[in-house]
């Protein structure tokens, strides 16, 4: 069958044939027989995937569409949208990856043989890991509800007949009963996510089943999916379609990054039951379940429980962790402070990320709920709902992890709650982390490690902590330092019930000293400052700087020889080519910075070119191969307007390009890469290939120039540029210790460390 349900806008276009948007634009201009408009606005039309790709390859723009920009495009075109389609996709990867054999005899034959076979085959492989939502049934002394049937609108669901309470075995953990993830299905329905303890089933267009036209108009987005998974693997293709969903929409969801996820997941520990009420994409709970083999679900003890208000959400988490996990999976959908889906549930540890500064969350409605044991929350105390939503759902001596404002640890209107949770020793640890962790990413945000109190006695004594210190060179925290420095207290505290002083970064105070009248629990304002530098490290640094100094000075440009009164040096009549032509005559190669990659692989970003830094970024973990770089490559910012163009060296080799960058690798024999590097950074060849938008200037590298020389000349260009080079980085350097020199004389001369002098 062929797709001609699937649209794309010309920026998908662009995307597909390697060029910039305004080329389509041309393209639709100065030929005739391009497709015209299938769908979209007179504004941002769309197109129809297939006459669009036929076009390209008949006008010799494309050689062939790349797999995954084809798979990208038909979620992206999908006539139910983008989360419908990456269901669809993740139900069918799960299937590839629980019984590869099934789904080879479900996708042999047309696509009308697949749409009817795959409900049946979908059902072996959800329910072993969702579990089957069975009307008819109590669950844990509730009423059970069956799933909406196909249309009924969002949010709504039809209660199911009742049937006598089923026995429970008193052995068995409080934990919610079976869920499931609706699939795309034939001629019958298929249940959604969905949980017996309250009913909350996710019925929402991205969850409805596909009857009859639709199910075939599904069918290529998932052949291509499962021609993807071959190539990639079920779990990468389903990381790579979800990472370009979130990156394609940045302003619809906030993110845990991984990082983050990884130590908040180590702080709780090792647990077979963890629950995260606010799961979003599911970081936290897919870091407390790392990848890695393990038994069926039914010999595995963990289990995951995921709840979120966004029932696409709660369904594309469920399809995640269930590729990542062999652990129990357990997704609901639903306003967790107001519908509860697991209310009996007491797990090991609960992880979470709460939205910040909620007034609507409840507050009239759950005035009297049974979670607030410590405190009834005012209505500006949102992220205090949260916490004891946690503690709640903890079994005794339990931990939770929650990524909280800093306001949240000093706001006066929240003080009773706070003395409560440090009375009761429900508080155990406050650790303030830099700026940058996540969003909002100008605010340094706290993590608080909770416990619920069992039979030991209260702890006396709290853990604070401030890793606000950890910045990497360029943007964002230091993780590997951050890290160390937080699990290292955690650790030593909950050990011991108390730490000894580390000045600047952590302490253990008795509750006691806490319990004033604003119990005020923002590290900074009860850590020691750090040690100063005092005048010995004073000392060296300013003897660094003087050496530094000294080499600036060895290394300022000579000056150019003076031309006599009245005349002007004759300007150079080069025969000059462009990158682009070099790249097409094979003296280059150019590459484009990624979206996703390796979270391990350091990224060189724009702001580390600019500033002359070593690699300090992280991209969203996927599938999407990363720009590794090479000794010897010469990397463009393109967005800023900056003349920059930075030779790579030792140091910044083999880490991954970022985006709004542009890598060009000179063939050695035909390009030096420092004559290359200096000439792109002339201040005219980037006015000359600039374009201007109302907001940003954007550089096109394939429009900048550079004279045709020979490989000699070239080198004698390029030892002029490397020493200009070596000069700006001297500069940067003495910058750098003269404001670590400054700023100690000012500590140190007040905190006494360093006399004033005569």
């Amino acid at each position: 069958m062929q797709d001609n349900a699937t649209e794309v806008t010309a920026a998908g276009i662009a995307r597909l044939a390697g060029v910039g948007r305004a080329a389509v634009s041309n393209w639709r201009r100065r030929h005739a027989d391009f497709p015209k408009p299938a769908g979209g606005t007179e504004t941002s039309p769309s197109f129809a995937l297939a006459e669009v790709e036929g076009w390209l390859r008949a006008h010799g723009k494309l050689a062939e569409v790349p797999l995954r920009e084809r798979v990208w495009q038909q979620v992206v075109g999908h006539p139910d949208g983008p989360v419908t389609a990456l269901t669809h996709a993740g139900c069918v990867l799960l299937l590839i990856h629980d019984r590869p054999t099934l789904w080879l005899e479900v996708s042999a034959g047309s696509d009308e043989r697949l749409a009817a076979m795959l409900p049946e085959a979908l059902d072996q492989v959800l329910t072993p890991r969702f579990g089957a939502v069975r009307p008819g049934r109590r669950g844990l002394g509730r009423r059970t509800t069956a799933t909406s049937p196909v249309g009924t609108p969002a949010g709504t669901s039809a209660a199911a007949p009742t049937a006598p309470a089923a026995p429970t075995a008193p052995a068995a953990p409080a934990v919610p009963t079976a869920t499931t993830v609706n699939a795309p299905a034939g001629d019958r329905a298929t249940p959604a996510v969905h949980t017996e303890h309250t009913g909350h089933a996710v019925n929402s267009p991205a969850l409805q089943n596909l009857t009859g036209p639709a199910a075939l108009a599904s069918a290529p987005l998932l052949r291509g999916t499962a021609e993807l998974a071959a190539g990639l693997g079920a779990r990468q293709a389903f990381e790579f379609l979800l990472g370009r969903h979130l990156d394609a929409n940045p302003r619809q969801y906030t993110l845990t990054p991984a990082e983050l996820a990884g130590l908040m997941a180590d702080l709780a520990g090792p647990a077979r039951t963890v629950l995260d009420p606010a799961c979003g994409t599911g970081a936290l709970l897919r870091a407390a379940a790392p990848d890695g083999p393990a038994p069926r679900p039914e010999q595995d003890g963990r289990c995951l429980h995921a709840q979120d208000g966004a029932p696409d959400l709660a369904a594309l988490t469920a399809l995640r962790l269930a590729l990542h996990t062999r652990a129990t999976v357990r997704a609901a959908a639903g306003d967790t402070l107001r519908a509860d889906a697991f209310p009996d549930l007491r797990a090991d540890a609960v992880l979470c990320h709460p939205p910040f500064n909620e007034r609507n969350w409840g507050h009239d409605e759950l005035a009297y709920d049974a979670r607030w044991e410590y405190g009834f929350p005012a209505r500006t105390e949102s992220e205090l709902a949260w916490v004891q939503h946690a503690l709640a759902r903890l079994r005794d001596d339990g931990t939770a992890v929650l990524l909280m404002p800093p306001a949240a640890a000093s706001r006066r209107s929240g003080r009773r709650i706070r003395a409560d949770l440090l009375r009761r020793g429900a508080l155990r640890a406050v650790i303030a982390l830099p700026a940058g962790a996540a969003p909002p990413y100008s605010i340094p945000l706290h993590l608080w490690v909770l416990r619920r109190p069992g039979t030991a006695p209260a702890q006396p004594e709290v853990l604070l902590a401030d890793v606000g210190q950890f910045t990497g060179e360029g943007r964002g925290p230091d993780w590997r330092a951050v890290r160390d420095a937080a699990l290292d207290a955690w650790r030593d505290f909950d050990r011991t019930g108390r730490l000894d002083e580390r000045p600047g970064l952590a302490r253990s105070l008795p509750v006691i000293e806490l319990l004033d009248d604003d119990v005020d629990l923002a590290p900074a304002r009860h850590l020691p400052p750090p040690a100063a530098d005092g005048p010995g490290r004073l000392t060296d640094v300013r003897e660094r700087l003087a050496d530094t100094l000294r080499l600036t000075a060895d290394l300022t440009p000579a000056p150019a020889d003076t031309p006599q009164p009245g005349t002007a040096p004759p300007a150079p009549r080069w025969p000059l080519t462009t990158v682009g032509e070099l790249a097409r005559g094979g003296a280059l190669l150019l590459r484009t910075g990624t979206n996703g990659g390796h979270a391990r692989v350091p990224v060189l970003t724009d702001h580390d070119v600019l500033a002359g830094t070593t690699p300090t970024g992280t991209l969203p973990e996927s599938d999407e191969e990363p720009v590794l770089t090479e000794r010897g490559d010469v990397v463009v910012p393109v967005l800023g307007g900056g003349s920059v163009a930075r030779v790579v060296d030792a140091a910044t080799a083999g880490a991954a390009l970022g985006r709004n960058l542009v890598l060009l690798r000179p063939d050695p024999a035909a390009l030096d890469p420092w004559f290359l590097a200096g000439f792109l950074r002339g201040t005219a060849n980037n006015r000359q290939a600039s374009s201007y938008a109302s907001t940003a200037t954007r550089l096109d590298v394939r429009r900048l120039q550079l004279p045709r020389l020979p490989l000699d000349a070239q080198l004698r260009y390029g030892e002029r540029f490397r020493s200009l080079d070596e000069f700006e980085r001297a500069l940067r350097l003495a910058g750098r210790l003269g404001e670590q020199l400054v700023r100690g004389m000012y500590d140190g001369l007040t905190d006494g460390s360093v006399a004033p002098g005569p």
